[in-house]
């Protein structure tokens, strides 16, 4: 029930009721029902504003970027590991594989280059989480790039076993006749005595004195490259051709075991001891070619020779002596 309300009137000495007319209530309605709605709708804003209250599609999207980042933060952990992988490869690459192999290590600077200067990452910027999605993107690109390196430094590592494995069984590194059937090594390289002028002569190979028909070996792997007698001085003889600027010459030969052409390994039997040619006596006259020029084959015996038959081959090859040839 409405309160009725009054005034005092001074003429009639008594107190009168206040009459209130329609319009006026009705204005007064719409004034509080406005001021009620304006005070609620600020209300709601504030609410909406405030980060104590959100819509379920905001508290999703805010779970879905608590996720994102997490997966980013376990990323970031993994590439730490990647990386730590990453540089005991660059590591033993450089100070092992390619040290054993004589080549050059692959700098820091050449595994990361192309990462700096101008900012390749400004679409990324901008958001929420930059920094973590910028950072774990160029570290996944130097990843990248240092994989594809390290894939063809792998590669060229390969290549260069291979190359080695060939060099080495292509190096001449045995006697071309056997200490058993050796009766002396009769002359060395360098100057000696012509045994038919008895002038000083550049000798260009090692002399080993062996009977008629002892078997004659190859030193290394190779290719028959001539076996013939056209050659003057050299009489019945065989070159062969191992790869890597390295041929073998033995002459003066009785027989022979192979022929031209032919692909032999280090050990066979290539031909026999004789006394053909500008021979003094069954000999084998050896040489050792090393890019077109004759290289002392006293360097070439690791591969048979112990310290004590190299230390007696050394002084016997050392001596001025007559040749054989």
């Amino acid at each position: 029930m409405a309160k009725v309300k009054y005034y005092y009137d001074q003429e009639s000495l008594s107190y009168r009721q206040i009459e209130v007319k329609s319009r006026r209530k009705v204005r007064n309605v719409l004034a509080f029902v406005l001021a009620a709605a304006l005070f609620g709708v600020l209300g709601l804003l504030v609410l909406l504003s405030s980060p104590a209250l959100s819509t379920p599609t905001e508290i999703a999207q805010a779970r879905e970027l608590e996720n994102y980042k997490l997966h980013f933060e376990q990323l970031q952990r993994k590439m730490d590991q990647v990386e730590e992988v990453m540089g005991h490869l660059q590591e033993r690459d450089n100070q092992i594989y390619r040290v054993v192999f004589e080549t050059n290590p692959i700098s820091e600077d050449v595994r990361k280059a192309g990462f700096g200067g101008a900012n390749r990452y400004n679409n990324l910027e901008g958001f929420a989480n930059s920094d973590i999605i910028i950072s774990t993107t160029k570290r996944l690109d130097i990843l990248s790039k240092q994989m594809v390196i390290q894939s063809k430094s792998f590669d060229e590592v390969q290549r260069l076993a291979l190359d080695k494995e060939k060099l080495l069984a292509a190096i001449p590194s045995i006697q071309p006749i056997a200490n058993d059937d050796l009766t002396r090594m009769a002359s060395g390289f360098g100057w000696r005595t012509d045994p038919f002028t008895k002038a000083r002569r550049r000798h260009k190979g090692m002399d080993f004195t062996a009977t008629r028909g002892t078997p004659i070996y190859a030193t290394s792997d190779g290719v028959i490259k001539r076996a013939d007698a056209r050659a003057l001085g050299y009489g019945k003889h065989i070159r062969i051709d191992h790869g890597f600027g390295y041929v073998t010459l033995y002459a003066h030969l009785s027989g022979y075991n192979v022929k031209r052409g032919q692909r032999v390994k280090r050990g066979d039997i290539i031909g026999y001891v004789g006394n053909t040619g500008r021979s003094q006596a069954p000999h084998l006259h050896y040489e050792i070619h090393k890019d077109g020029k004759a290289v002392n084959p006293i360097n070439f015996y690791s591969g048979d020779l112990n310290p004590d038959e190299f230390e007696a081959m050394l002084e016997a090859a050392n001596r001025e002596n007559q040749s054989l040839d």
